[in-house]
């Protein structure tokens, strides 16, 4: 059985780490233990938020539009927790839309790039995103494409497109975080983007950029003159 987070070296702590190293250097597990705050018997609240990230299949994209029935089909998490869970989870994601929302119009790669560098700061994992624009160049939604490692066989044109026709998007920018740190587009990156552009002459929904997110740093393909 593990030891209860309390036994654990301090530095492994979620709040201890939270306090040292700021929020970023969590997992999402580790954010969510911190809500969850204390486990049961048997069950540290690490253990607790794992069993939560399975049951939002590891996407917390997904976690987010889970109701607090659904939380609490989880073992350990009884009515308190899980109450507790999906507000502080919808506080959040109103926080993130309405933020987002003041991001109206697309002036330039680095001012996407600000945006998202917090976001994947800690991410381990790459994660590939669509913004959705109108004709006057406002972003209208933000949609998650996959989780995982990028390559073509798991990003395709038809998901990226489907979501701009459902929404009515006259323009999209797509990107993606390299857990390495290195911002430079792989081959795949570069097949990606020139299917992307392809389809969407074809549809009439414009690309204006692929965006890499690694570290602080950013790749725009715009800027360097591939878009």
């Amino acid at each position: 059985m593990q030891k209860p987070i309390k036994e654990w070296n301090p530095d492994d702590r979620p709040r201890e780490k939270m306090m040292k190293r700021g929020p970023e250097a969590l997992s999402d597990s580790e954010l969510l233990a911190i809500i969850i705050n204390n486990g049961t018997k048997g069950k540290s609240a690490i253990d607790l938020s794992k069993e939560l990230m399975e049951l939002a299949e590891n996407d917390i994209s997904k976690l987010v539009n889970l109701d607090a029935a659904t939380l609490r089909t989880v073992k350990g998490i009884g009515e308190a927790k899980s109450i507790s869970i999906a507000a502080t989870l919808e506080f959040a994601k109103r926080t993130k839309i309405r933020s987002f929302g003041e991001l109206k119009m697309f002036r330039s790669p680095e001012e996407i790039a600000q945006f998202f560098i917090p976001e994947f700061h800690a991410e381990r994992t790459e994660k590939f995103f669509a913004l959705l624009l109108n004709s006057s160049n406002q972003i209208i939604k933000r949609v998650n494409i996959s989780n995982g490692t990028i390559n073509a066989s798991i990003v395709h044109p038809r998901e990226v497109f489907r979501a701009a026709i459902i929404e009515s998007a006259a323009a999209i920018i797509v990107l993606h975080n390299h857990p390495s740190g290195n911002p430079s587009p792989s081959n795949e990156d570069k097949a990606i983007t020139r299917r992307l552009v392809e389809v969407g002459e074809i549809m009439k929904i414009q690309v204006l950029d692929h965006l890499i997110i690694a570290g602080n740093t950013f790749y725009s393909f715009a800027q360097d003159g591939l878009i």
